[in-house]
């Protein structure tokens, strides 16, 4: 491995998080939160150390797979750790363990946290920690490629070792310029629901924030009770219409930007993971209708809001949906688990591998039935490659078996399993909330520093679609 290259990349993405501290720092000094000289602190801390970092000049340009794995995996762990230094320094979360907790929580868009009052944190901090969705919502490894375009000739590693989903297709040649076309689209959607939000009477400084969120599909908020605060109808159908929007492929937003129409709407991808949304929005809307007065279009509202805030894993709430029948918490359980598109910033093991896994279980039931029969799996009229296949049977087994081992030490903490499953489920997949002390009315704080660390674990695995994480396990991954 090309360690000084590694570490000098890592420094500068450290290096660049730093410098966007500056953004919480202005709000706190235009908004007198009180909080500058913590953030400021926190500040010139992550920019000394991502710069002593990036000063390990590398002997070798070779940017190769295992070093794009490297870099990502530590990058999002030092990016959690300094990122969460203003919170520690303003002594609101008076535990780095906890600091880290919540700070892994907004990079990797999760929104699970162990605040128990989060109108008690000065509106910089508050601005900050929803930051942290926006910038880790389309990948900090992206945003830096998007600005330092001279990181790496092969820096395509990069991106695929970061990006949600079986694979990475360039848009254009050059690596810098999908980052700054995925990163311009991102901003421009990220700005009309700002608009569309200060429309429906939100504050800006509320719209902006909530942006961040839904943009990121996170999920942290500024009030205890979330979106449920504001108690509006209009504010509902805008976040949970920009939530879904967020979770579709990015891909298909430039297409329908240089016109190809006909290969965004034709995406089987996305006619899936459409009509799982809005399907399963209505089965709910009936099955909840009677707390709901009887009025469908009620429990739609609040369904549909559910529905997209739990698929694309943001993790916002406008009702208890732990208090829903358990046809709803069952079918919304199976949606935190199938997570958005791949390509955007949702996640979960995404609907395109779901859809291979589907095709691949139909052709291994053909070949029992015709073992002789030759059977190719296609997917929007292409032939699907078979290390594709092999490596989305690799990640399910894989997600399954953290699932597993990381409920098994969490359950040392004596919860219900209903809590444990979900807990470890809600941060595997990104989603925040879970069920029972988890659920959208609980948090994490419960949970010991052992469980907490596995479950801040469970979200950078999650978020940088596992194998980034468990190759730095590896030892030949290490071999020169």
């Amino acid at each position: 491995m090309n360690k000084r290259l590694t570490f000098h990349l890592v420094g500068v993405v450290v290096r660049v998080v730093g410098v966007l501290m500056a953004l919480p720092l202005v709000v706190s000094l235009i908004l007198r939160s009180g909080d500058t000289i913590p953030i400021l602190i926190a500040m010139l801390i992550t920019v000394a150390a991502g710069s002593a970092l990036a000063l390990i000049k590398p002997r070798r340009d070779t940017l190769r797979p295992r070093e794009g794995f490297a870099i990502v995996a530590f990058s999002w762990i030092l990016v959690s750790f300094f990122g969460g230094l203003p919170f520690f320094f303003s002594g609101y979360i008076p535990s780095l363990i906890d600091c880290f907790f919540e700070t892994v929580s907004g990079f990797t868009t999760t929104g699970s946290t162990i605040l128990t009052d989060v109108e008690a944190l000065p509106r910089g901090l508050l601005f900050w920690r929803s930051f942290t969705h926006w910038g880790g919502g389309m990948g900090v490894l992206v945003l830096s490629l998007a600005l330092i375009p001279k990181m790496g000739a092969r820096s395509i590693h990069l991106m695929r070792a970061e990006s949600p989903g079986p694979s990475t297709d360039k848009l254009v040649p050059r690596v810098a310029s999908n980052a700054k076309i995925l990163y311009g689209i991102y901003v421009v959607l990220s700005v009309i629901m700002v608009v569309a939000l200060l429309l429906c009477g939100l504050p800006l400084y509320d719209a902006v924030v909530h942006m961040f969120g839904a943009a990121g599909t996170g999920g942290f908020g500024v009030y205890n009770s979330s979106i449920a605060w504001y108690n509006s109808a209009a504010v509902d159908v805008v976040i949970g219409v920009f939530m879904a929007l967020f979770g579709v492929n990015f891909s298909l937003y430039y297409y329908i930007i240089t016109r190809n129409w006909k290969v965004a709407l034709k995406n089987s991808e996305l006619q899936t993971y459409l009509g799982l949304l809005l399907g399963v929005s209505v089965v709910i809307a009936l099955n909840i209708m009677p707390q709901y007065g009887g009025r469908f279009f009620t429990a739609l509202r609040y369904s549909f809001f559910q529905c997209s805030s739990i698929m694309t894993t943001t993790g916002y709430a406008t009702a208890d949906f732990d208090a829903w029948p358990q046809l709803s918490r069952c079918l919304l359980v199976m949606l935190m688990i199938i997570g958005a598109s791949a390509g955007s910033t949702g996640g979960g093991i995404k609907v395109i591998r779901l859809q291979l896994l589907l095709k691949s279980l139909m052709r291994d039931i053909r070949r029992t039935v015709h073992p002789k029969s030759v059977n190719t799996i296609k997917l929007d009229g292409h032939t699907v490659d078979e290390s594709i296949l092999s490596g989305v049977q690799g990640f399910f087994f894989a997600y399954a078996l953290v699932l597993v081992v990381a409920t098994v030490i969490v359950s040392f903490d004596g919860f219900s399993f209903e809590t444990n499953v979900t807990a470890v489920i809600a941060t595997l997949s990104n989603i925040g909330p879970g069920l029972g002390t988890v659920g959208p009315t609980g948090n994490f704080a419960a949970f010991s520093n052992v469980s907490k660390l596995v479950l801040s674990m469970c979200m950078l695995i999650g978020r940088l679609e596992i194998f980034p994480i468990l190759m730095l396990l590896d030892p030949d991954a290490w071999k020169r």
